[in-house]
């Protein structure tokens, strides 16, 4: 699985002639599952768990310990509508906007600049846009933002700088939670944080930033997204002329997020006896969902090796086909419910780097399908003149 990345499931798949199959996994009997018909079990309710499904790596770099993502049941229902009230109801335009003008203010001083890592530049600038529309007082440090989602699948230097920033920004976070409850309640999302409530209780203060870092942290991902779009616009400039128009804007956005890969699978537990496409799944095994590998399928996608934005125009992106941040529902089950402040956010910077009239240097855009998470090697080096 190390030297493989994200083909070593879809390979196995292959050899499966694409059906659910059982393998052992550190030990443990896995099945391993793909295509719409999966998703639909996987986020069926009352068929998986979450809480000991997520590796203690996961939890200590990318999650936090306590996060909605750990949770099952009632208890994940009250959480997640928090997460619901704050991300699908309220301010994915006005983050989006946030960050276009970050963008705008940054890239006057990168046209001062020999060149610039697009990546990099992107990470400081919605981290400063997250930060500003969630009511955190100082700007939580990019690097740490990027180090936590950078180290999780990894075991080595950059597991240890992930599980280093996680809880350098966890004890900061925490404090400022604490600071933020001896005041009179905002609609700002720290606030409404802070005083959340489950069983008539405030979470500790550590959950509470725990949580806090589940917005922050997620909207800071969104670089590897703007230097994937950069490495696409490389590679198929002819979708720069579209990029003028909003619907088209959406589907490249939806396309970039199909074709590059991110989060290889997702795992769950079976809480009780299963059965999926004639595959027995005992109580108590580990259930991968093969998300790369889905967003690769032929079955599911025409030509899914091709980048063609134009397969998102005029059809909805399709909540049990495309699965990024998970499928279903995000309102009641497991699907992240920041997705629309992704493509948000995604949409609105794509968009302002088309305007900008950058050029790429010679430099390394090679892609590591067994590096996860996947990043453009050079970071994609810009020049703006």
């Amino acid at each position: 699985m190390a030297l493989k990345g994200y083909a070593w499931l879809p390979d196995l798949r292959r050899k499966h002639h694409g059906r659910p199959f059982t393998m052992r996994l550190a030990g443990r009997r896995t099945v391993a599952i793909s295509g719409p018909d999966a998703v639909r079990f996987f986020y069926e309710p009352g068929h998986l768990e979450r809480r000991n499904a997520v590796p203690p790596q996961v939890l200590d770099t990318l999650f936090g310990r306590g996060a909605v993502h750990t949770l099952d049941g009632e208890a994940h229902r009250v959480r997640k509508a928090l997460f619901v009230d704050l991300l699908l109801e309220d301010g994915a335009d006005t983050l989006a906007k946030l960050a276009g003008e970050a963008f705008d203010d940054a890239s006057e001083r990168w046209r001062a600049a020999r060149s610039v890592t697009l990546f990099d530049e992107a990470a400081g600038v919605i981290a400063d846009a997250v930060t500003r529309w969630t009511g955190v007082r100082e700007m939580v440090p990019a690097a740490d933002l990027v180090a936590m989602v950078d180290g999780f699948a990894s075991a080595g230097p950059r597991q240890l700088r992930a599980r280093q920033a996680r809880r350098r920004q966890e004890a900061v976070l925490s404090r400022l939670i604490e600071d933020v409850r001896r005041e009179e309640q905002s609609t700002t999302p720290i606030s409404r944080i802070a005083h959340h409530r489950e069983d008539g209780r405030l979470l500790d203060a550590h959950t509470a930033a725990v949580e806090l870092l589940n917005i922050i942290r997620p909207a800071t991902a969104v670089a590897w997204y703007v230097a994937f779009a950069a490495h696409a616009l490389d590679r198929w400039p002819e979708n720069r002329a579209g990029l003028t128009d909003d619907d088209f804007t959406r589907a490249f956005v939806h396309e970039l997020r199909r074709y590059y890969p991110f989060a290889p699978f997702v795992p769950g537990i079976a809480t009780d006896d299963l059965r999926f496409h004639g595959q027995e799944i005992p109580r108590g095994t580990l259930v991968l969902l093969d998300i790369y590998g889905q967003h690769h399928d032929s079955r599911v996608w025409a030509r899914p090796y091709e980048f063609r934005p134009e397969r998102f125009l005029g059809r909805p992106a399709g909540e049990f086909e495309l699965i990024p941040q998970g499928g279903g529902d995000p309102r009641t089950g497991h699907r992240c419910p920041g997705e629309t402040i992704t493509v948000a956010l995604l949409g609105t910077l794509v968009q302002h780097l088309v305007r900008l009239g950058y050029y790429l240097p010679p430099q390394d855009t090679s892609i590591s399908l067994s590096r996860i998470p996947a990043r453009v090697r050079s970071g994609i080096e810009i020049v703006v003149p």
